[in-house]
């Protein structure tokens, strides 16, 4: 039996399935991950600033229409679609129990169609008016011209992301590790397991099948049933 019959019978004697998926699993979707040679987090800019410096919480706070330029340009792809993976995992919802726990902001996998989504960084398609919390959707926001303003009392208006030198928010961390620990399988995909906490959650399965599907080697590998690394969509056509 070769790697994509075992993954697939994995697949199909599981009853409680978690996802837990990374950058890698949108790449497919033209969205660039962070950490590869050519991700965003490697990127040489002019004002020698660090992409990482530029999405934390202080530089916000200090430098926000240097924050939204690089947001709108870098973090925001809203032509992005779904690809084979995000929509196999979709599709598996009509059989299985399938919880999704995401580090993405892209919103793909809700437009695939998945509806138990645990969006732990966050998503782009939600954005709140830092006065009166009025919400506004990630084109509003992509549109505006400087930093978004309210239309309502012309307050600023924040991305619902986590940045740098912010907490996970709470309930999205509970939901993630319950839902892991009640899993009979977990599945890793496009993900290098390297930020934390998030990438700790997988510490808390109890199942039987830890699966890990990444281009590149884990520091969890040795701990899982199955390891394929190849791209996922590769992987997603020799299983359906």
């Amino acid at each position: 039996m070769d790697k994509y019959e075992i993954l697939k019978s994995m697949i199909n004697h599981s009853r409680r399935i978690v996802f837990f998926t990374g950058a890698g699993i949108s790449v497919p979707s033209g969205i660039p991950d962070f950490r590869s040679a050519d991700g965003l987090y490697n990127e040489q800019r002019e004002d020698k600033i660090r992409p990482e410096d530029i999405i934390s919480h202080s530089f916000y706070k200090a430098h926000k229409e240097l924050f939204y330029s690089f947001y709108k340009n870098k973090m925001m792809y809203l032509d992005a679609k779904p690809n084979a993976a995000h929509q196999y995992i979709a599709s598996l919802e009509k059989e299985k129990q399938v919880t999704v726990v995401t580090q993405n902001i892209d919103g793909l996998h809700t437009l695939a169609g998945s509806k138990n989504v645990v969006e732990i960084h966050g998503s782009i398609h939600r954005n709140y008016c830092e006065k009166c919390n009025k919400f506004f959707d990630a084109k509003y926001v992509h549109d505006y011209n400087g930093v978004p303003k309210c239309d309502k009392c012309g307050g600023d208006i924040k991305p619902d992301v986590v940045l740098y030198e912010e907490p996970l928010n709470e309930e999205a961390i509970n939901q993630a590790i319950n839902a892991i620990m009640q899993a009979d399988t977990l599945i890793v995909i496009g993900t290098s397991l390297s930020v934390y906490p998030a990438a700790g959650f997988i510490r808390y399965f109890r199942g039987s099948c830890l699966i890990l599907l990444n281009k590149s080697a884990t520091s969890y590998d040795n701990m899982a049933d199955l390891v394929i690394n190849e791209d996922i969509v590769k992987i997603i056509e020799n299983i359906k």
